[in-house]
């Protein structure tokens, strides 16, 4: 097994990752392009504490971006990770 600070990159922030985490108890993470699910589970447990009841993960294509030149470059794909956390459990991320 991996070692969770490899598997967990960084928790992604955005208005709508935070909707879910004061409505559905969701959190957003960007992970591991290789790690699958019950990896993330072991992970998300061990880092924060928590138990977690659900692990949804979706690939995010790079996106095309315009260089200086004619030519164009792409952006890294990455996998994010949306995780259930079982009621009454809540990560700070202050």
């Amino acid at each position: 097994m991996k070692n969770e600070n490899l598997i967990i990159h960084k928790v992604v922030l955005t208005e709508k990752g935070t909707i879910l985490s004061e409505v559905n108890n969701q959190y957003v993470f960007k992970v591991a392009t290789d790690a699958n699910k019950l990896e993330i589970k072991d992970a998300v447990q061990k880092l924060f504490g928590v138990k977690v009841a659900n692990v949804n993960t979706m690939h995010r294509k790079g996106k095309k971006k315009r260089e200086r030149r004619q030519s164009y470059g792409i952006t890294a794909a990455w996998k994010k990770a949306v995780v259930t956390l079982a009621e009454g459990d809540r990560i700070d991320l202050t």
